[in-house]
């Protein structure tokens, strides 16, 4: 079954916005330790803070927002999750590496089918996962259980 997006739909680009309560932490962890390029950012507007991550390039994107006092967000669980595919063990080792030395160590998923692939979770400052898998989906072949 071929996977052809519908002509009803013509969408050009896709955005994934979600609150934070931790918003300057959030901003950190995206943009300068995941080093994510910000593609638009606010202060203020009507109330809302907010920055946009290339996911990668300007098609698609992550949004995180924060309103006021401090938003009450519902609690992650590990199955929250951001997947950046990459190319590669040796991309998800270089990643790990560098991220040890700014401090940061990977976190358990409750689902195996990540780590038994090669793929290395961290929790953003909100408790959301951020997954790198060491291969292109729809590209490469999924990895074999390790």
């Amino acid at each position: 079954m071929p996977h052809e997006w519908p002509e009803c739909l013509p969408v050009g680009a896709v955005r994934f916005a979600r609150p934070t309560a931790r918003f300057e932490d959030c901003l950190v962890f995206y943009r300068d330790v995941l080093q994510l390029p910000v593609i638009a950012s606010w202060r203020g507007h009507t109330g809302y803070d907010g920055a946009v991550f290339g996911l990668p390039g300007t098609p698609v994107h992550l949004e995180l927002t924060q309103h006021g006092e401090t938003p009450e967000i519902p609690a992650p669980s590990t199955e929250n999750q951001l997947v950046l595919y990459l190319s590669g063990h040796e991309a998800v080792a270089a990643v790990v590496e560098r991220l040890a030395g700014l401090g940061h160590r990977p976190a358990p998923l409750d689902n195996p089918y990540w780590a038994e692939r090669g793929a290395v979770a961290y929790a953003d400052p909100d408790g959301w996962m951020v997954v790198f898998a060491p291969w292109i989906f729809g590209q490469d072949p999924v990895p074999t259980i390790a």
